[in-house]
C-alpha cells in the first residue's frame, strides 16, 4: 500500500481529533471515508470497509466484531503514557497521581486501552499546572507524536510492543464525577487537597464544589510561578517578605 491512497474512517473527537481530522484531510494519499460520533454508526466500518479506522477522542467501545476488518487495523490515540491512565479523564488522573504522564498511539484491541503500542511521547507536569493546561499540552504533544508515526501507519510499517499489564491502571468516568465534591470535614494533606483541586480545575468547567447550608459552591484554584508574578503596587506579601526585623 506504499503509493495507493489509504481510506480512513475517523471515529471522535475532541480537540487533538480535530487537529488530525483535519491534517489527515488536507494530505494527499489519504482518503478520509467519513467521521463518526455515535456508536450507533459503527455499522459504517463494514459498509466502508475502510483500510484504517482511527479513533481520536471517540466515546464509545469499538466492539470486537469490527476490530479485525480494516487491513491497517484499529488504531488509537489515547492522552496517557500506556500502561497507566487506561480510560478516561486522563488529564485529571495526571496531576492526582504520580506516573508518568503522555501520549500514545496503539492498536485497539476488545479490552480498553490494552492494545500493542505503536509509538509514545512524554508530557512535562509542573506545579502549577491545571487539569486544562495539561489537556492543551496533550494535545500538542499527541498532534506532534502521531504526525511523526503516520508515514510509518500508512505504509504498514510499525512494530508494536505488547504493553506492560502488571503496571496498568485504569479509571472510569465515574471516578472522575466521585472526584468533585468535597467534604468541609474530611482531614486531608495540604499537597493531597492541592492537586484535587488543580485536576478539577478546567475552565469553563465546573467540577469540584461543597455543600454549606444546603447550598452549592463551586471551588477553582489559580496557581502561579514566582517567575510570573509582577510587582504590583499593594502586593503586601512582597512587602513583608522584604521587611527586615526591625520593621
Amino acid at each position: 500500500m506504499t503509493e495507493e491512497k489509504v481510506s480512513i474512517l475517523f471515529c471522535g473527537i475532541h480537540d487533538l481529533g480535530w487537529k488530525i481530522y483535519d491534517w489527515l484531510t488536507d494530505r494527499e494519499g489519504n482518503n478520509v471515508l467519513g467521521l463518526i460520533t455515535e456508536k450507533e454508526q459503527l455499522d459504517r466500518i463494514h459498509e466502508l470497509d475502510p483500510d484504517l479506522v482511527l479513533s481520536v477522542g471517540f466515546r464509545h467501545k469499538i466492539p470486537p466484531e469490527f476490530l479485525s476488518n480494516p487491513e491497517l487495523g484499529v488504531i488509537n490515540v489515547h492522552g496517557s503514557y500506556l500502561p497507566y491512565n487506561r480510560g478516561a479523564n486522563t488529564n485529571v488522573w495526571a496531576v492526582i497521581e504520580d506516573e508518568p504522564a503522555g501520549v500514545t498511539v496503539h492498536y485497539m484491541t476488545k479490552e480498553i486501552d490494552a492494545g500493542p503500542i505503536i509509538a509514545q511521547r512524554k508530557v512535562e507536569l509542573y506545579p502549577d499546572d491545571n487539569a486544562k493546561s495539561v489537556a492543551n499540552r496533550h494535545t500538542a504533544v499527541g498532534f506532534e507524536l502521531f504526525r511523526d508515526i503516520w508515514p510509518k501507519i500508512r505504509r504498514d510499517e510499525v512494530s508494536a510492543q505488547e504493553q506492560d499489564h502488571d503496571a496498568a491502571t485504569v479509571h472510569l468516568r465515574q471516578d472522575f464525577v466521585d472526584l468533585w465534591e468535597i467534604d468541609l470535614d474530611e482531614t486531608v494533606r495540604c499537597g493531597d487537597l492541592i492537586d484535587k483541586l488543580r485536576a478539577l480545575t478546567h475552565p469553563p468547567y465546573k467540577n469540584a464544589y461543597f455543600n454549606k447550608d444546603g447550598k452549592r459552591y463551586y471551588v477553582e484554584i489559580e496557581i502561579t510561578d514566582e517567575d510570573d508574578v509582577e510587582q504590583m503596587p499593594g502586593d503586601h506579601a512582597r512587602e513583608y517578605e522584604q521587611m527586615d526585623e526591625s520593621s
